[in-house]
């Protein structure tokens, strides 16, 4: 049926067709409202989730925007904003589409951040949804579930507790966790919580130093895979700032094998496609490491926007802390943010400095912020 209607659509109005080539997974058809979206189109409904776009002014707006109301047949459906722009249409500038979130899920928000045991039965009563709406509308705002930003935070708090408890078992008690056991299976990568507290004391992480072609480059190990690499002048200095991250580890220079990743990283810098070969140890929080995969998949000679970036992961207005994460990538070249540039394609900042950082994109061949500084 809704194929017939939007046939006749197209017939009356040839410039209003609908979008006909195959669509990925990651583009949603184009639909006209359903009846309760185009209730709550006309009433304005504050806590709607979904956005609609008008084809006669190509704008896209939240149901509750005060702008005048378009005809029906005019009106398609997304059920988030970057849906509306893929498809060609662009944020209106009055209800600021990209930037909202819908109050009850800023309250659903606060409620987890002083319960995370909440069940989404009784979150979704208290914030007076259904929990099929609350869970359809947090995930599109945040891009995870209730459940998953709740053991997120417990997990942060943890972390945040381990150097103030007297041990690893009251951190995480302390933190909201039934037992120690659940806290170490939430634990997903990276040293384990008892060695980033004594700062990696009774575990043996290997150093290798070496040259590139963008100057001294350190690679640190642990048994899981790489943890760092430091791009800089001075071999010692680099060294320095890897030892500091484990103040207390055995730390082993002699390693053959690491003497072996150190040469792909290396040739890394010519071939990335080496790169994904070399096993990771990546620790930080799960959005920082959601950053991180995103980064891993800009192709050699293409480049993304922070803003770009965050849409990626489905965080259109966590702009600032896309940017965070990026400054905060402890290997460089294997998760290449040097392909990250501001909006307006300049560079921007580099952990290990912007020459280098231009040095890298003009190996891989990329064409946007390499503008002299």
């Amino acid at each position: 049926m809704l194929e017939r209607f939007e046939r006749k659509i197209a017939e009356a109005s040839p410039s209003c067709a609908p979008h006909t080539e195959p669509m990925t997974s990651h583009e949603p058809r184009l639909h006209v409202p359903s009846d309760p979206e185009w209730t709550a189109i006309l009433h304005r409904d504050a806590d709607a989730t979904f956005v609609y776009a008008v084809r006669t002014t190509g704008v896209f707006c939240l149901p509750r925007c005060p702008s005048r109301r378009p005809r029906r047949e005019n009106v398609q459906t997304f059920v988030r904003a970057e849906h509306a722009e893929r498809a060609g249409f662009r944020a209106c500038l009055r209800c600021r589409p990209t930037d909202a979130r819908p109050s009850f899920v800023v309250d659903a928000c606060r409620l987890l951040d002083d319960d995370d045991s909440l069940r989404l039965d009784a979150l979704a009563a208290r914030v007076g949804k259904s929990a099929f709406h609350l869970q359809r509308a947090f995930k599109a705002a945040l891009g995870v579930s209730p459940h998953a930003y709740a053991k997120a935070r417990r997990l942060a708090r943890a972390h945040g507790a381990i150097g103030r408890a007297p041990s690893i078992t009251a951190a995480a008690y302390d933190a909201g966790y039934p037992s120690s056991s659940s806290f170490y299976a939430d634990v997903a990568s990276g040293l384990s919580p008892r060695a980033r507290r004594a700062g990696g004391e009774g575990h043996e992480v290997r150093v290798a130093l070496g040259e590139c072609a963008l100057g001294a480059i350190a690679v640190a190990a642990t048994e899981r895979g790489i943890c760092a690499v430091e791009l800089g002048d001075d071999p010692n200095a680099l060294l320095r700032a890897v030892v500091a991250a484990f103040p207390k580890a055995r730390w082993v220079t002699d390693d053959a094998r690491l003497d072996g990743w150190v040469a792909c990283v290396v040739g890394a810098i010519d071939e990335p496609k080496r790169a994904r070969a070399l096993p990771l140890d990546v620790r930080g929080t799960a959005f920082r490491r959601r950053v991180w995969e995103a980064l891993r998949a800009i192709p050699r000679g293409e480049v993304a926007t922070y803003a770009e970036l965050a849409r990626r992961i489905e965080r259109p207005t966590a702009v600032r802390a896309v940017a965070s994460a990026c400054a905060n990538n402890p290997i460089a070249i294997l998760i290449p943010c040097h392909r990250v540039i501001r909006s307006d394609g300049a560079l921007a900042g580099y952990r290990w400095g912007v020459d280098r950082k231009r040095a890298l994109l003009l190996r891989e061949g990329a064409r946007a912020g390499l503008d002299p500084a």
